[in-house]
C-alpha cells in the first residue's frame, strides 16, 4: 500500500472510531505530519486527559502509551510498536527504588516521566523536562531523589537549593552527545545559538546558549531574532523546528543522535493499530491508581 492510500485509510479509521494520533517530537517526519498532535511528553500527556476521544493512537514509546493509560483508562490506548520500549526507562525498577527510598527516607522522590508505571506508582510526584524546574519548587521536602535521569536530575540540581540525590541513569542518545561535538559544531556555524535538551551532560550544558525541553526549543527558536541554531537533541527535532521557521537554518549537534525506538512508530504499524487494535496498553489497576497520584501532582504542579 502506497503512503497516500495509508495515509487515507488511517484518517478513515480516526473518524469511525473517534481516535487520535499522538506524535512525539522525535517521532518519525512522515508519522508527525499525520499526527492530531505533536509535542514533548508534558504536552502528550495532557493531551491524553483533555481531548474528546475514544482511542488513542501513541506514536512515541511504551512509557508514554502507558502514561495515557493511566490518565484515562477510560480511552482505548494502543503503540503502534509493542516493542518500542525506552532504555532509560529500563535503567530503574521498582524493587531498586524502594531499596533506595530506604536509604533516602527524608527525601521526595521525584520520577521523570521517562520511566515505567510501577516506578511512578513509587514516586512521590512525576516530572517532564519541561516543568522539572516547577515540579522541585513545589514540593515540600527539603531533599529529592531524582529518577531515572542522572543529567536531568543534575541541571534540577543547580536550580534549586534542595539536596537533590542522583539515580544512575541516563538517556543513551544525549549521554552520546559530546563536549568534543558542541564544541566542532560552534567552530562550524559560530554565529549560531546553540539550545540544549537537559538530559544532555553538563559539560555539554554549559556551552548551552538555552536549555529548554523540545517544546521549549521549538518555542523559543520560533520566537528568536536569531537565524541559525545547532540543536542539542535528537535528530528528527529538525522536522518540526523547519516546518515552524523555514527561514532559519537548524543544525543536529550529532548526526548520531538518533532513538530507533522512537522510530517505531510507522504509517504501517499505525495503521495496523487502528484496524486490529491489538496494540492496547494497559496498567494493573492498583498500580495506576498509585502510578496516577505522582502523574496528576505534576499536572496540578504547572497551571495551564
Amino acid at each position: 500500500m502506497k503512503n497516500e492510500e495509508m495515509i487515507r485509510r488511517i484518517s478513515e479509521l480516526k473518524k469511525e472510531k473517534n481516535a487520535v494520533v499522538l506524535a512525539h517530537n522525535y517521532a518519525r517526519a512522515e508519522v508527525q505530519d499525520i499526527a492530531d498532535l505533536v509535542g514533548d511528553s508534558f504536552a502528550l500527556s495532557r493531551a491524553a486527559v483533555d481531548l474528546d476521544a475514544d482511542m488513542i493512537v501513541f506514536a512515541g514509546v511504551h512509557f508514554m502509551a502507558e502514561s495515557a493509560y493511566i490518565l484515562s483508562p477510560q480511552k482505548t490506548i494502543l503503540l503502534p510498536d509493542a516493542d518500542a520500549g525506552c532504555p532509560m526507562a529500563d535503567m530503574v525498577t521498582a524493587d531498586a527504588l524502594r531499596e533506595a527510598k530506604k536509604q533516602h527516607p527524608n527525601a521526595a522522590v521525584v520520577c521523570y516521566v521517562n520511566s515505567s508505571a510501577a516506578v511512578k506508582a513509587e514516586s512521590d510526584v512525576c516530572c517532564t523536562s519541561a516543568n522539572a524546574k516547577e515540579v522541585a519548587a513545589a514540593i515540600k521536602e527539603d531533599e529529592i531523589l531524582f529518577v531515572p535521569d542522572k543529567n536531568l536530575g543534575h541541571y534540577i540540581s543547580t536550580l534549586t537549593e534542595k539536596k537533590v540525590h542522583l539515580w544512575n541513569g541516563f538517556c543513551p542518545i544525549h549521554q552520546q552527545i559530546t563536549e568534543f561535538d558542541v564544541l566542532t559544531a560552534k567552530s562550524m556555524h559560530p554565529n549560531a545559538v546553540f539550545l540544549a535538551h537537559p538530559e544532555c551532560r553538563a559539560e555539554v550544558l554549559k556551552h548551552a546558549d538555552g536549555i529548554f525541553s523540545t517544546a521549549g526549543i521549538i518555542k523559543y527558536a520560533a520566537a528568536s531574532d536569531e537565524k541559525e541554531f545547532i540543536i542539542g537533541t535528537e535528530q528528527e527535532m529538525m522536522h518540526k523546528l523547519r516546518q515552524d521557521s523555514p527561514e532559519k537554518s537548524f543544525y543536529p549537534v550529532s548526526k548520531y543522535a538518533y532513538c530507533a525506538n522512537m522510530k517505531m512508530a510507522t504509517l504501517p504499524s499505525i495503521l495496523n493499530a487502528l484496524e486490529t487494535e491489538t496494540t492496547k496498553i494497559t496498567v494493573p489497576e492498583k498500580v495506576r491508581i498509585n502510578a496516577k497520584k505522582a502523574l496528576d501532582r505534576m499536572l496540578d504542579a504547572v497551571p495551564k
